[in-house]
């Protein structure tokens, strides 16, 4: 088809995560209490840190930053994927499956941004607990944030505005539950190997040198863990460590395996399966992980429940 006679699709059809009708039900229950999870989970984590004089840190700035990206991770992607359950058509227009891919992209490497930020955090009080006030001042805090987040927006929207200006003529089935640039660049009528350079390349080094410096501080940090004498305060910097780790190598270890992997039918469909982990379980997890290895954390929501009770 000749791009003069280009006739532009205006919508997607979303090929969803099973059309097994007895699946569907049981699918959407389960994914529904783990976007309720995810919900009550980080809203309960935002609403504390600001309620609790004690936790006005630096380290429950970010945690703070990390649920409303959660929330707002999730649910870029997860109330859609529900309805569709139920949806004969399971469509979205081309204007919305381009707004989902910058979102979802943007949010996400927001959040790889922020858990770098909070690793720094982490050496910084551990390595040096009394300078850390003053070296992890409010001013920094919010510069380590603001630029997460504006590194995100512009990360996701090169990919955004290269996939938006291909030539979408044919095909207009994606074979996601959701709109994703390799699904979705898959049903363009134009050449894309630049798209998948670019998805390729900067995403890849976006991941690993932010993967790289969480590691590097966590090295730097193992070697501070020996020198603190206290087997009590060598547990309450390993509990706090862990829990960051935990969804470091959670949120890595999906997004490296969807993207720095060549575009085949099978690996969109392994793609599928990961993107529930990261979409879904990994947003609900982060709470729950965060609030069983933090003393604090769990002693501000009792009393946060007994104030609201």
């Amino acid at each position: 088809m000749s791009l003069e006679n280009c006739t532009s699709v205006t919508y997607f059809a979303l090929l969803g995560l099973t059309d097994i009708v007895k699946l569907q039900g049981i699918l959407f229950a389960f994914f529904l209490m783990f976007y309720i999870t995810n919900l009550i989970g980080n809203l309960s984590i935002m609403a504390v840190t600001i309620k609790d004089p004690s936790l006005h840190t630096p380290m429950y700035y970010f945690l703070w930053n990390l649920s409303f990206l959660d929330i707002c991770y999730s649910s870029v992607t997860v109330p859609k994927m529900l309805a569709d359950f139920f949806a004969h058509h399971k469509f979205i227009s081309f204007s919305g499956c381009i707004s989902q891919i910058h979102f979802f992209h943007f949010l996400g490497s927001t959040e790889v941004m922020l858990l770098t930020a909070m690793s720094y955090d982490r050496y910084v009080a551990i390595g040096n607990p009394l300078r850390y006030s003053h070296i992890m001042n409010a001013k920094v805090c919010q510069s380590l944030a603001l630029g997460s987040w504006l590194t995100g927006y512009f990360h996701s929207l090169l990919h955004t505005v290269m996939t938006a200006k291909l030539p979408f003529c044919g095909p207009n089935l994606v074979t996601h539950f959701f709109c994703d640039i390799k699904p979705v660049l898959k049903l363009a009528t134009a050449d894309t190997s630049l798209n998948l350079m670019l998805l390729t390349r900067v995403t890849g080094t976006l991941a690993t040198t932010t993967l790289l410096l969480t590691l590097l501080s966590y090295l730097f940090i193992s070697k501070f863990l020996l020198k603190i004498q206290t087997t009590e305060g060598r547990k309450r910097a390993i509990s706090t460590c862990s829990a960051h780790l935990t969804v470091v190598f959670l949120l890595y270890g999906t997004a490296i395996f969807t993207y720095l992997r060549p575009s085949t039918q099978n690996s969109l469909e392994q793609d599928r399966a990961a993107a529930v982990l990261f979409t879904v379980i990994t947003p609900a997890l982060n709470p729950i992980i965060y609030t069983l290895r933090n003393k604090d954390m769990k002693k501000a929501i009792k009393k946060f429940a007994n104030i609201s009770f």
